[in-house]
C-alpha cells in the first residue's frame, strides 16, 4: 500500500455507486453494502432515492437532496462531513453521477482536498445504448445534452457534422423532436441514427434508421421516456486530388494571393497538407 493510501484509509470517504437506469434488479451488491454504510447519500430527488433504499433494505440513512442547483451549496458540508472521517455516498436519478447529472463538483472538491474518491460501477444508459445500436463502438464520443439554444448549440451541431466516431447523446421526451431536425440539418438527413428508450425496462425500445426517418418516426409515435441518440460518424472527406489543388492554387492566385497566401487558403479549404499544397504551388 502506497503512503498517500495509508495516509487516507482511515479518513472521508466520497463514494459515486452506480444506480439501476431502469430495472431495480441491476442494483449490485457492492451498491447496496455502499449505501448502507454511508452517514449520508447525496442525491437528486429524495423520494426517488428513498424508494430505492427501501427496494435494497437500507433505512435509516440521511439523505440530502443534491442536484444542479444545489451542488455547488453542498460542497462545503461535503468537504467537512469527509474532514470528520465520514463515508458520503453520491447517487443520481439513474446511472452514474457526475455524467450528465451532479456529482462532478463534489469530485473535483474532495480530490483537491486530498480526500479518496472511490467509484462503485453501475448501468450507463450512454454505454447500453451504444452497444446495442448496431452501429460502431469501437471509438466513440460521448456529448451527452446539448445546449439548449444560442451560440453554444449551434456550435456543437456544426461539430457533430465532422465527427467521425459514433456520438452518444441525451434528449428529454419533448426536446427530442427539435434536436432530430437540428441534427439532419447540421448532419445531413442520410445520416444513420438509433433512438434508444425505456432502456432496461418493460417497454423498451431501439428504433434504427437515418436522421429523415427518425423525424417521421417522432412525429407519428408520440416520444415518452428518456431518449438516447446514438449518431453514426461521418464518412471520411475524400480524397483530393493533386489536379483539384493546382486549380484552386490557380483561383487564389487569380485574386491576387501571393504564393504564400494561396498554400495556406487552399490548405485550409481542402484539408489538404500545407508541405503538399506548397510543393505543387512551387513546382516549375
Amino acid at each position: 500500500m502506497s503512503s498517500s493510501s495509508a495516509s487516507t484509509s482511515e479518513g472521508g470517504r466520497l463514494v459515486l455507486v452506480g444506480t439501476p437506469i431502469g430495472n431495480l434488479g441491476d442494483l449490485t451488491p457492492r451498491a447496496v453494502e455502499a449505501l448502507a454504510g454511508a452517514d449520508l447519500v447525496c442525491c437528486e430527488d429524495t423520494r426517488r432515492t428513498g424508494r430505492l433504499l427501501q427496494h435494497a433494505g437500507i433505512r435509516a440513512t440521511a439523505l440530502r437532496v443534491v442536484n444542479d442547483h444545489t451542488e455547488e451549496g453542498a460542497v462545503d458540508d461535503v468537504l467537512a462531513r469527509l474532514g470528520r472521517g465520514e463515508r458520503v455516498a453520491v447517487v443520481s436519478d439513474a446511472g452514474m453521477p457526475g455524467i450528465s447529472d451532479p456529482g462532478e463538483r463534489l469530485v473535483t472538491a474532495a480530490v483537491a482536498s486530498g480526500f479518496v474518491v472511490e467509484v462503485i460501477p453501475g448501468p450507463s444508459a450512454a454505454v447500453t445504448a451504444l452497444v446495442a445500436s448496431g452501429l460502431p463502438a469501437g471509438r466513440f464520443a460521448f456529448e451527452g445534452f446539448l445546449p439548449r439554444k444560442g451560440s453554444g448549440r449551434a456550435e456543437r451541431l456544426t461539430a457533430l457534422a465532422d465527427e467521425r466516431r459514433t456520438v452518444v447523446l441525451y434528449e428529454a421526451p419533448h426536446r427530442v423532436a427539435r434536436t432530430l431536425a437540428d441534427l439532419a440539418a447540421a448532419c445531413g438527413p442520410g445520416r444513420r441514427v438509433v433512438l434508444a428508450r425505456e432502456l432496461t425496462k418493460l417497454h423498451e425500445e431501439h428504433w434504427r434508421g437515418t436522421l429523415a426517418g427518425a423525424i417521421e418516426h417522432t412525429a407519428a409515435v408520440e416520444p415518452r421516456g428518456e431518449y438516447v441518440l446514438v449518431l453514426d460518424g461521418a464518412e471520411p472527406p475524400a480524397a483530393v486530388t493533386d489536379d483539384a489543388i493546382v486549380a484552386a492554387l490557380a483561383d487564389a492566385r487569380s485574386m491576387g494571393a501571393t504564393t504564400r497566401d494561396a498554400v495556406t487558403e487552399v490548405a485550409t479549404q481542402l484539408g489538404a497538407p500545407k508541405r503538399r499544397v506548397y510543393d505543387l504551388a512551387t513546382e516549375r
